[in-house]
């Protein structure tokens, strides 16, 4: 092979630099050996295909990282690599979601397209990665030390993959072949001194003739951070509204405060500052203390949780003969992530069976003679949830191949077993008959001991509760200092979970025959997969009597047979206009025991007219089967966050006389404030509720389907060596999307829209009989439903350049961009429902960024280098917190209307990194994220957190020094 030819044969649009640098040995080796290694194993399989090939050009778009691009990040986390990929949406799961709860709190999940992560298939070389009961795979339980590659395909392909496959694949290549020793050391942390990050690993390898193994070991641990030690996450109403105050109120502050807000018939009392609680007298009415005795709960709150990694990988082959191998792999991961929020708000609506909570008046801590109701944080104890999830993750197989006349074929069977096991230990919740019991009837015995119950019939183990003394104050009864009281009142959780996956899979690929244009290559196989999922909460949450969110059990399982073809057809080759012309076909039959069968397929373009240019186009149909969780998720209650459009602030009815005619028709009172959690007005849009709402499975649902089309150019001048660019059309729609509405979405519906239909789902509280005030919700249940569709589209711009080589050394610039033209979803199939635009909003909980760019520019010299990177996200616009803030306050669209808005700037982050290649066969290298120590901008809205932030941006600089040793 002369050099023109090589570079021809490696070039894969924007794969040259990376791909084809990791990949070339292998193929020169193929060739080396003549024409009978053709027939060995050594050929590749491209994520996207199924065919092995040793040309790794294909009519789709792939998205690929070596090693060496990983190590030039300051990211400790494949989760955190990939979410830096521009085609990558905003994270399902972010560390700053301190408020989240469910099976997949703790794990790192990445999400194409903002269509969801349980559309998005991560593979782990090749072979799925387990899921958790709702669809997720979790990437912290792969270790960065055993990544060789990662690949990333923005097309659909289930015809090639089967089910989940809709946004695009995410393929992760394993370390394998390894001959050596190497070890390293990494340790980092923000420049305001917390976050710390240390990660230590080594790989072992030694590689004979006919065989290899490679063994290897990481360990990894972050350091939670305070959201109170960030300016933009100190205080709920941001660092422009951080107190409470007469003219905006609360500002975020809640009214559970930690002071004991106690109510009698005679009005609100909270005790003065250090005042004895035994004499009434001594007590203000409430909100007239220090900050309106409301207390700011964000002071305890995480906003990056802590993790801690540890993990063991194995990989080995035998070559029996050339064309027989014996592989497998072993994979055993355990991570914990801790998260914290601030102490339980508890008071005497804090109940599931609807009876208050009260202190006796024959309290012996109670001053007022009278039975009173009560709201107390108990800061004393903050929330805590430790989530530990432990993978066990097997795998073999037998690869061979052989001749068919003159041309070549491979075959493989193997077998894959995953098991993801967790443990979800929570502390901080109160196990309400207990805390009645301290609440009730007490008296002082003859040994001057106080003790609940009366003399005689004392409650065993109870110890009596003051909640009148505030945080930090010791006195008898109270919670601070008194762990015989904190022991009494919280009692721990543990949920547990359990997901299985069995896939056994046969495959066969070569060559049917010769054309004129070249090889008919087709591939064929069959899997069988099975699936198992259990999710278990302690039986304190499922019996409703903790204050903790109550929940049922998830259990279910499925199986399923397919069968896939696909055919690699050359049509013409080095005729005018067309050095190559070729296309792929392929088609998968997916037969379900759950819902039934459902087949889907792809056609692909390759055209290259010169030989400079690749033209490529792809065509697929998709589907997402519904998860275990879907079908058979016990019942659960969540704290949703929601807008409520009767809010005459920020609401729709603020603006719009029509929606605010709607309201005050339904009984809404006309001065009607949403209630948000701690029983305070709502300080803005997308606030968190003070009820608990509940959401349930639906085992009737049927399958997502989706249409997926791509279509671009990659250029690689023969005139200037070294650059490749590239340009993607790419459209996705999903219809019948499995969803449960948002509670916003089911207002808006009811009251902006007018379908009566839509106001059946939720109760209002009209009277303030149950809620903090007339109107609030405190009821609403959602169910999973299919329904509407969503579709996106927008372009994928990249330009990779290695300059030639200067007397100052080497230069590349590798410039990567996502563009979304529009990101559109329609919630269900009445023909009334307008269509949301989303694209360039913070919305639902999430960002949704038009535009997100990363450009890097490396320099190498001898034994030194330097990489400068540059991370681009667009502007978003916002729904308006406050009236004086907001840069469009006529904004009005066919689903929001009249509503007040606010557009946020772009944000830019840049991170830099300096290595050096010691003499004695070691790396050294220092950087540092975010350099600049750039703020994100302030979003009210908090998309993908529970602060004023995105979720995705950086929360301060970060400095970091990593060691490679190499043996």
């Amino acid at each position: 092979m002369n050099h023109r030819n090589l570079r021809t044969a490696l070039r894969v649009g924007m794969l040259p630099a990376g791909i084809a640098i990791a990949l070339a040995p292998a193929f020169a080796s193929a060739q080396e050996g003549g024409e009978r290694d053709a027939t060995t194993l050594d050929r590749i399989e491209v994520t996207g295909s199924r065919i092995r090939q040793a040309s790794i050009e294909t009519a789709n778009p792939v998205i690929m990282m070596t090693r060496e691009q990983i190590q030039k990040q300051g990211f400790t986390s494949v989760g955190d690599i990939l979410q830096n990929i521009t085609t990558t949406g905003s994270p399902a799961i972010s560390r700053a979601n301190a408020l989240s709860s469910g099976e997949e709190v703790g794990g790192q999940y990445v999400d194409l397209r903002n269509l969801g992560p349980q559309r998005t298939l991560v593979l782990l070389d090749g072979k799925r990665l387990g899921i958790s009961s709702n669809g997720y795979s979790d990437l912290a339980s792969i270790p960065t030390a055993a990544v060789e590659r990662i690949e990333v395909l923005t097309d659909g392909a289930s015809a090639i993959y089967g089910s989940d496959a809709i946004a695009g694949v995410i393929n992760i290549i394993t370390r394998k072949n390894f001959d050596g020793l190497e070890a390293s050391g990494y340790v980092g942390q923000y420049s305001e001194g917390d976050g710390e990050v240390q990660t230590y690993n080594f790989l072992l390898g030694s590689t004979g003739e006919r065989s290899s193994i490679t063994l290897g070991a990481e360990y990894t641990k972050e350091e939670p951070v305070y959201a109170r030690n960030r300016e933009f996450s100190r205080y709920s109403g941001g660092p422009w509204h951080p107190l409470p105050t007469e003219e905006e109120g609360p500002n975020g502050w809640s009214g559970n405060t930690d002071k004991g807000r106690i109510i009698t018939s005679t009005g609100q009392w909270v005790l003065n500052p250090g005042a004895d609680p035994s004499n009434p007298a001594n007590y203000h009415p409430y909100g007239e203390g220090e900050n309106f005795d409301l207390v700011n709960p964000n002071e305890q709150m995480f906003l990056r949780t802590g993790i801690e990694r540890r993990s063991v990988f194995a990989s080995g082959s035998f070559d029996f003969t050339d064309n027989l191998r014996l592989s497998a792999d072993a994979l055993y991961t355990h991570r914990e992530t801790l998260q914290q929020i601030a102490g339980y708000p508890f008071g005497s609506t804090s109940s599931n069976d609807g009876v208050r909570n009260i202190w006796s008046a024959d309290n012996v801590y109670n001053p007022f003679g009278e039975d009173a109701q009560f709201i107390r944080r108990t800061s004393e104890v903050p929330r805590q949830t430790n989530n530990e999830l432990t993978t066990y993750r097997f795998s073999a197989g037998l690869e061979g191949a052989f001749d068919i006349g003159d041309k070549p074929w491979v075959w493989d069977a193997g077998y894959v077993y995953n098991q993801n096991k967790g443990v979800q230990t929570g502390t901080g919740n109160l196990f309400i008959p207990n805390a009645r019991n301290a609440l009730g009837p007490s008296f002082i015995d003859a040994d001057g001991v106080a003790r609940c119950g009366a003399p005689g019939a004392v409650i065993d183990g109870c110890v009596p509760w003051n909640p009148a003394l505030p945080y930090g104050q010791v006195g008898p009864g109270g919670l601070t200092g008194n762990q015989a009281l904190q022991d009494y009142l919280f009692l721990p959780t543990h949920d547990t979970s359990e997901t299985t996956t069995h896939i056994y899979s046969l495959n066969l690929s070569g060559t049917l025959a010769t054309l004129p244009a070249g090889d008919l290559n087709m591939a064929v196989g069959y899997e069988h997969r099975k699936e198992d999922a259990r999710f278990e909460p302690d039986a304190l949450k499922q019996s409703g009597l903790s204050t903790d969110l109550a929940g049922g059990v998830t259990a279910g399982g499925y199986s399923l047979d397919e069968f896939y073809v696909e055919f690699n057809v050359p049509i013409l080759a080095d005729v005018a206009f067309a050095k190559e012309l070729s296309i792929d076909v392929a088609g998968r039959y997916s037969d379900y025991d759950t819902f039934g069968d459902t087949t889907n397929g792809k056609f692909g373009l390759k055209w290259r007219p010169i030989e400079d240019l690749l033209v490529r186009g792809t065509y697929a149909t998709g589907f997402r089967a519904p998860t275990l969780g879907d079908l058979y998720g016990g019942s659960s209650q969540t704290f949703a966050f929601y807008t409520d459009p009767c809010d005459t602030s920020f609401g729709a009815a603020a603006g719009n006389p029509e929606v605010a005619a709607r309201c005050q028709a339904a009984g809404v009172p006309a001065d009607f404030r949403q209630i948000a959690s701690g029983g305070t007005v709502a300080a803005g849009p997308n606030q968190q509720a003070d009820w608990p709402f509940l959401v349930t499975s639906n085992p009737n649902l049927k399958p997502e389907t989706s249409k997926s089309t791509t279509f671009g150019f990659v250029y690689s001048p023969s005139f200037v060596e070294g650059l490749d660019v590239s340009l993607d059309w790419w459209k996705i729609k999903i219809e019948d999307v499995i969803a449960a509405e948002t509670m916003t979405a089911i207002l808006n519906r009811c009251y902006v829209l007018g379908i009566a239909s839509s106001c059946s789902g939720f109760t209002r509280d009209l009277v303030g009989n149950i809620g903090t005030a007339p109107g609030e919700i405190y009821d609403a249940t959602v169910t999973l439903v299919n329904g509407g569709y969503q579709e996106t589209a927008g372009y994928d711009f990249n330009v990779r350049y290695r300059l030639p080589e200067t007397s100052i050394g080497t230069f590349t610039i590798d410039w990567k961009t996502s563009y979304v033209d529009y990101w559109e979803y329609k919630r269900d199939n009445e023909a009334v429902t307008p269509v949301e635009q989303k694209n360039g909003w913070s919305v639902d909980g999430s960002a949704f960024f038009r535009t997100r760019s990363n450009l890097s520019v490396d320099w190498g010299y001898e034994d030194f280098g330097a990489t400068w990177s540059v991370r681009y996200y667009s502007g978003l616009k916002e729904a308006c917190a406050y009236e004086n803030e907001c840069s469009d306050p006529d904004f009005s669209s066919p689903y929001t209307l009249q509503q007040p808005t606010n557009e946020t700037g772009a944000n830019t982050f840049h991170d830099v990194q300096f290595r050096y290649n010691t003499p004695w066969n070691a790396t050294v290298a220092v950087g540092a994220n975010n350099v600049f120590d750039h703020q994100g901008t302030y979003l009210y809205t908090s998309p993908n957190s529970d602060f004023g932030m995105y979720g995705g941006f950086d929360i301060g600089r970060f400095y970091y020094l990593r060691y490679q040793q190499r043996f």
